[in-house]
């Protein structure tokens, strides 16, 4: 089928390179415009945009596409049989849906109706959710809400990061989308409808990131994971802002490495438990003891416990905040 893809970071480049690998044929990539970042705010291009560019792939950056007549009448004038459209950041208008022979098709990252919105992955991390996975659809003008074609369910790890979730799934999804073209090619793929009971994913606030210690180890960690690479959750100790990017739970009373970790109910939640460069720092929590196996301390590189408080000195019985 003839192909105008539109998308934006290395979730979507997946899918694109899968598509460009198949028997589709790829007319136009469509991303957003590049963007100043970093400290010295360069523009920086696109996933999506480097591998279109590496390809030789014809490529459009508008900065906006709803009454954009000129981008509008290009995409007719190739006469897509298809629209593809992966986190292109970009809601599309009706002018657009209504141009190809077979519609738009959207690539979600997780298993619809749960987690509309724009950042599905996170929040399924953020939420504990022992599974989750891709959708393909077919786009309205709704926010996720087109009727569904294929499913792809993935469990996920324990200690599975926000991060790791996305570079499996990104993947996952490129398969599916080409296993979707080519049944819509063939007239074969499904068409199902949506239930009523989603759950919806907005983009996550920068508020979200402070620790709240009075939630368990378990609501913590998943905190902590769903927020592993994006942001880093954090506390603060003697007015110092600390990151925390890798931790883990123990029980109210276990024994690890030669010495026993006991659950005093009496102390603060925050109060550091254990803390040296041998056994780590050990932390409690509204319910069970929160360890912490990678930190970032204010101004400073993200490091291994061990290494940080072989620099930084942590005493029992110190609050954070």
């Amino acid at each position: 089928m003839r192909v105008v893809f539109m998308g934006t970071p290395d979730f979507a480049k997946e899918s694109l390179e899968a598509v460009f690998n198949s028997e589709h044929e790829i007319l136009l990539v469509v991303t957003n415009p590049d963007r100043p970042q970093g400290r010295g705010m360069k523009l920086k291009q696109s996933p999506v945009k480097e591998f279109a560019q590496e390809k030789g792939l014809k490529i459009l950056q508008p900065e906006k596409i709803r009454k954009n007549e000129e981008f509008i009448n290009e995409i007719k004038n190739l006469k897509p049989d298809v629209i593809c459209v992966v986190a292109y950041g970009k809601i599309l208008p009706r002018e657009i849906l209504e141009i190809p022979k077979f519609g738009c098709i959207n690539v979600h990252g997780s298993l619809l109706p749960k987690y509309r919105g724009a950042a599905p992955i996170q929040w399924a991390v953020l939420n504990g959710d022992k599974e989750t996975g891709i959708t393909t659809m077919y786009m309205n003008e709704g926010m996720d809400t087109g009727d569904m074609i294929l499913k792809e369910k993935v469990e996920i790890g324990e200690d599975e990061t926000t991060g790791e979730l996305w570079n499996r799934l990104s993947k996952l999804g490129g398969e599916l989308l080409v296993k979707t073209l080519d049944e819509v090619e063939k007239g074969i793929a499904p068409r199902i409808k949506q239930g009523e009971d989603f759950t919806l994913a907005p983009m996550l606030d920068k508020t979200i990131a402070r620790i709240d210690w009075t939630k368990t180890a378990t609501e913590i960690k998943n905190l902590v994971r769903g927020l592993n690479p994006i942001m880093g959750a954090y506390a603060f100790l003697d007015g110092k802002k600390i990151k925390f990017w890798k931790v883990d739970k123990v029980d109210k009373l276990e024994k690890l490495d030669c010495f026993e970790l006991r659950y005093k109910d009496d102390l603060k939640n925050g109060t550091v438990i254990k803390s040296n460069p041998k056994d780590g720092l050990f932390i409690k929590t509204r319910e069970g003891i929160l360890k912490v196996l990678e930190i970032q301390g204010e101004n400073g590189k993200r490091m291994q416990i061990g290494d940080f408080l072989r620099g930084n000195n942590i005493e029992e019985s110190r609050i954070f905040e």
